[in-house]
């Protein structure tokens, strides 16, 4: 586009010309990079375990893990089962995520456990819905959102992980760079959106590398749906389903192919976060705790409440069954956070979650290379830098899984 001067010299806006010109050169360093780290037309993958960290996975004491993979290799050797071939490294076993997967489904054979390892929704159990989110970029939503989905999936859970944030950062940890990979009608808008271009959400589900983890990737796209609403609402048809619903009737179709549904929100208040707030049974809301912040999240707090008001008048139902605080990016020798963190658990009690994120050098690390810290070598860390990241990280989201349970009704 061209803007016209005084004397009718006809020429380029500065601003809109330097956005584009960085925008392209960021994108193809981007691109760069990525090629760097995995070659061309390779998929992303994820290391193998070691026992110690397989058995936690499972659930069960680390010799009862060797004992039933020997088992369970026996019974692969002769096609009784899936195959199972754990790698071996310094003369142990090492178990990739199909691996795991196997030895769970042989775990979980009925006479064995009914149901242990294996912990799908049963009857009468409602799929959970967590929408992850913050008003304020930097308090480690996606961070959150990215593990919580691929901890569920290593512990047996069918998890279905939708990038709503624009951003897309969800989507390239997963492996889906937005400019390369995601192409026109391949996000959650494609499902959602107002015209004849809707297709059903069966057809932009995408497999990862992890067994029963799939995703909705998200790009720029996204904003169409911010764009098409108060158009939609102006021309709004009788049977037509208003925005507020419309996430929540495009997961309704996939329900009984997962336990959990995991959504990373964008961070502003807009239609589509309202989206994700009406089809969420439970809300996780990230928060560092610094002063301004907290204020952020405040402000967050008073307009998602006047706004949750406004859509439950035009018939958006509360589904929910909990909310809470996920304290992020914590260091504990740090007094004024300290202070923060006893400030909102005096303010808001069992509603913050017991155990905080840390804020640790192995998880921003990892993010370099698009990694979580499931996905990453350990020996790229100190090994106690790397132990103490993934101990605040699993511990955070067994608290979570509790909570799932609870609604569930289980013990």
């Amino acid at each position: 586009m061209t803007k016209t001067t005084n004397n009718g010299d006809s020429r380029s806006s500065p601003l809109r010309s330097k956005i584009a010109s960085h925008s392209a050169s960021l994108s193809a360093k981007l691109q760069e990079h990525q090629s760097n780290i995995f070659t061309p037309h390779a998929r992303k993958t994820i290391r193998s375990f070691s026992p110690s960290e397989a058995a936690k996975l499972l659930g069960v004491a680390e010799g009862y893990l060797r004992t039933s993979a020997v088992e369970l290799e026996k019974k692969a050797s002769v096609g009784s089962e899936r195959d199972f071939s754990p790698a071996l490294a310094g003369g142990r076993r090492m178990y990739s995520v199909h691996d795991i997967a196997a030895m769970r489904a042989h775990l979980d054979k009925p006479a064995r456990s009914n149901g242990r390892y294996l912990p799908h929704r049963r009857e009468g159990e409602e799929l959970q819905v967590i929408s992850v989110m913050n008003f304020k970029g930097g308090s480690g939503k996606t961070t959150t959102a990215a593990h919580l989905a691929q901890y569920l999936a290593l512990r047996g859970y069918r998890v279905l992980a939708i990038d709503l944030d624009p951003q897309a950062s969800l989507s390239a940890l997963f492996g889906n760079q937005p400019e390369l990979d995601v192409g026109e009608n391949e996000t959650v808008y494609g499902a959602i959106r107002y015209d004849e271009e809707r297709r059903p959400i069966q057809e932009i589900i995408r497999g990862t590398y992890i067994p029963d983890l799939h995703v909705i990737p998200g790009n720029l796209e996204l904003m169409e749906f911010e764009h098409d609403t108060p158009k939609a609402l102006l021309q709004r048809k009788p049977d037509d389903i208003l925005f507020f619903a419309r996430l929540q009737a495009a997961i309704k179709d996939v329900e009984d192919a997962y336990d959990v549904v995991v959504i990373d929100c964008p961070p502003q208040l807009g239609f589509l976060t309202l989206s994700a707030l009406t089809a969420a049974t439970s809300v996780l809301i990230t928060i560092h705790p610094q002063m301004l912040d907290v204020m952020s999240m405040n402000q967050f707090l008073a307009m998602t409440s006047a706004l949750l008001d406004e859509i439950a008048e035009a018939g958006a139902e509360d589904r929910n069954n909990w909310m809470r605080y996920l304290i992020t990016r914590f260091e504990p020798t740090d007094g004024p956070q300290n202070q923060m963190v006893a400030f909102l658990r005096s303010m808001f009690g069992e509603n913050v979650l017991v155990n905080p994120m840390l804020k640790s050098t192995a998880v921003s690390d990892a993010g370099i290379t698009n990694q979580t810290l499931f996905e990453v070598e350990r020996a790229q860390f100190t090994r106690s830098t790397y132990d103490r990241a993934l101990e605040s990280m699993n511990n955070v989201n067994a608290e979570i899984e509790s909570l799932i349970k609870a609604t569930w009704g289980r013990s």
